[in-house]
């Protein structure tokens, strides 16, 4: 019973609705800045996936022709 009457001491609804005017701006600011991040972190691994093929392909081909 004392954790019910808890949580109902957090819980706020008001009357005024545009209250949530500036928790929708914040939480639409992070959500952009959550995906720009996402992309920059997509666009940085797929140039270190080239770098390292192409380092591969460098150590593959110096292999190849030392048994030559």
């Amino acid at each position: 019973m004392a954790g019910w009457f808890m949580l109902q001491l957090f819980l706020y609804f008001p009357e005024d609705k545009s209250e949530y005017i500036p928790a929708a701006f914040w939480m639409l600011l992070f959500l952009v800045l959550t995906v720009l991040t996402f992309r920059w972190i997509v666009r940085v691994s797929k140039k270190q996936e080239e770098k390292t093929r192409e380092f591969e392909e460098e150590i593959n081909r110096e292999r190849q022709q030392q048994k030559l």
